[in-house]
């Protein structure tokens, strides 16, 4: 399919998928983030990380279940950011639902870190979701219902993996000429 092609999709794709959880209204408060690392199809490494935000306020407990108490011994994303480098550089690309939410996320806390930021490309599970399958709605529990794929959503280990899982059925997805004629 020729989005897929355009995404930079294939067999043997290395890629990382990466879900973040904030505390607060500012896009700089990770307080929680996982990388699910594929490379041919095979989820090859997973990670899960508390973040101490730069501020103390807590606004988003009841969605995800993170409070001040789980990340005040956690390092800040400065602190943990050669980790988070190293589980995604390198890659082909990185994949997340809804991707321009999380590459705010990484951004924000990039700058206000201080560190350099990840300048490779990202892949929206969302809308590689309506482009291969025509899915809709495209939240996160929608798409991974419909590809019965598990998810305990806002659990960032789960949404990250739910995420690689889409994009390894995306490659595995039969493939057409856009007038639906199948090509595989």
């Amino acid at each position: 399919m020729r989005n897929r092609r355009m995404a930079g999709i294939s067999d043997d794709s290395e890629f990382a998928a990466i879900d973040f959880e904030t505390a607060d209204y500012g896009r700089d408060s990770a307080c929680a983030v996982a990388v699910v690392r594929v490379k041919a199809r095979e989820i090859v490494d997973r990670a899960f990380y508390y973040i101490r935000p730069p501020r103390k306020r807590f606004v988003f407990t009841y969605i995800h279940g993170i409070t001040r108490a789980d990340v005040v011994d956690a390092p800040s994303f400065g602190e943990l950011w050669p980790v988070l480098r190293e589980k995604l550089f390198g890659t082909d690309f990185i994949a997340a639902h809804n991707a321009a939410f999380d590459k705010s996320v990484l951004d924000a806390c990039c700058e206000t870190a201080a560190v350099e930021f990840f300048s490779g490309s990202m892949l929206c599970t969302m809308h590689l979701a309506r482009s291969v399958w025509g899915i809709y709605p495209t939240k996160l529990p929608d798409v991974c219902s419909s590809l019965g794929i598990p998810l305990r959503h806002h659990e960032a280990g789960s949404d990250a993996e739910a995420c690689a899982r889409i994009v390894i059925a995306a490659i595995k997805a039969p493939r057409n000429d856009g007038r639906g004629k199948s090509l595989s």
